[in-house]
């Protein structure tokens, strides 16, 4: 198959590295510099490079900022039985804008990212396929997770934004207040240092990104719980109530423990 992928970053170059072996690939790519460190494909940045390779598939790696620009960019040059795809954790906008594009579409969001990911040793990430779009371009990204050995899960739109607005939300604006709050420590403790390397990771990410899980309609609920379970701790600290500091203890480890049993059923 001709596979387009758009953007040589970090998403993009693990796409590029996947499927050059099986697949003729070529990556669309604006910025030179990028292009030094792809292989095994072939490299456009004109449309009319775009034209001439005639690509069967395009996955849009490109920044969630640019995605459905850098769709409108290319479509001019791609034949009309071209799958569309992207892999954005951020899907805001995007059905509506795939109805009324005319070309068949699917969309996925592997749930891994390079910055924390070991890119050799996936079994332990998910993936996530929208059920909604063509029915090959599922099944093509169905199999290509499956051998990474990928744990599946085929949502709507609308699921996946909750989803997104759970699993990604909460841990993002933990960091946020950890980093907002946190002092440099000459002598830093393990826990200290672990949620430090995780505020650095979430904070390497693209800003237009972080804004938009943020501004994701379902992550307001989600947010507001965080600031519930605070207020209920800070009372519980600024009482000294050692029996309500056991019980909420006990509620919290009961949740972590429900979902290490869910991971292992």
């Amino acid at each position: 198959m001709r596979i387009l992928i758009m953007g040589a970053g970090k998403m993009g170059s693990f796409f590029i590295d996947l499927l050059s072996f099986d697949h003729e690939v070529g990556v669309y790519e604006k910025d030179p510099k990028r292009l030094r460190f792809t292989y095994n494909c072939q490299r456009f940045q004109t449309l009319d490079e775009i034209r001439d390779f005639k690509p069967e598939l395009v996955i849009n790696a490109v920044t969630v900022k640019y995605t459905i620009p850098a769709f409108e960019e290319i479509l001019p040059c791609l034949p009309k039985d071209c799958i569309i795809s992207d892999i954005s954790s951020v899907k805001t906008g995007l059905k509506s804008w795939y109805d009324k594009s005319g070309f068949r579409y699917v969309s996925t969001h592997p749930m891994f990212g390079p910055t924390f990911a070991n890119l050799n040793q996936l079994n332990e990430e998910n993936a996530i396929i929208i059920t909604e779009g063509d029915y090959m371009g599922r099944i093509f990204f169905k199999d290509l997770y499956s051998k990474l050995g990928l744990n599946i899960y085929e949502y709507t739109f609308e699921e996946h934004d909750k989803t997104v607005a759970y699993s990604l939300s909460i841990p993002f604006v933990s960091t946020f207040v950890f980093a907002a709050v946190m002092k440099h420590q000459d002598a830093p403790g393990t826990t200290f240092k672990r949620h430090m390397q995780i505020a650095k990771g979430v904070l390497n990410e693209d800003d237009y990104l972080l804004q938009e899980i943020l501004f994701n309609p379902y992550t307001h609920d989600q947010v507001a719980q965080i600031r519930t379970e605070l207020k209920e701790l800070l009372d519980i600290i600024d009482n000294k109530d050692a029996a309500r500091m056991k019980a909420y203890l006990t509620k919290i480890r009961n949740n972590v423990r429900q979902d290490i049993e869910i991971k292992r059923q």
